[in-house]
């Protein structure tokens, strides 16, 4: 902080907090504008391509991996299972345990979709050079880190 008085550190505080907003909102219309249009809400779009780069998952443990609630995780597995783009597998040695996989109705979706969505995702962060994407990407990472081990304050 240097010589910032503490006005000076929570202004800045703020002033980061309000842009870091904005800016999600920015680039979230944008992903979600390209999700909708393959007819998958963001919610399904997401589960689908967690399970198109990790493979089978974990039912339990998909809602944490992409920040929903499990109610959320379940009704969107339901939706995806009847457009036939995920199937639930039991787990052989824990029957608690049910994954959810990517069918090949899926694989083929994401094998067309995927790269224009990964363009448009890159499409919306041409305001940053590589550098600074991986610059902001460090930052925000330590500023989540900071929040989720309670240094904030």
């Amino acid at each position: 902080m240097g010589n910032q008085t503490e006005k000076e550190a929570t202004a800045a505080s703020l002033k980061l907090f309000v842009v870091l907003s904005k800016a999600y909102k920015a680039v979230m219309d944008h992903a979600v504008k390209d999700m909708k249009q393959h007819g998958l809400s963001p919610s399904e779009f997401t589960v689908l391509e967690l399970l198109y780069h990790k493979g089978k998952f974990p039912l339990q443990q998909i809602g944490e991996k992409i920040l929903v609630t499990s109610g959320s995780v379940t009704y969107n597995i339901d939706k995806l299972e009847k457009k036939g783009y995920l199937k639930r597998i039991p787990c052989d040695d824990d029957r608690r345990v049910t994954f959810a996989g990517i069918t090949e109705a899926g694989q083929q979706l994401f094998d067309r979709i995927f790269p224009d969505h990964a363009a448009a995702i890159h499409s919306v962060m041409r305001g940053l050079s590589s550098e600074e994407k991986e610059t902001a990407a460090s930052l925000l990472k330590k500023l989540g880190l900071g929040v989720a081990k309670g240094d904030a304050g």
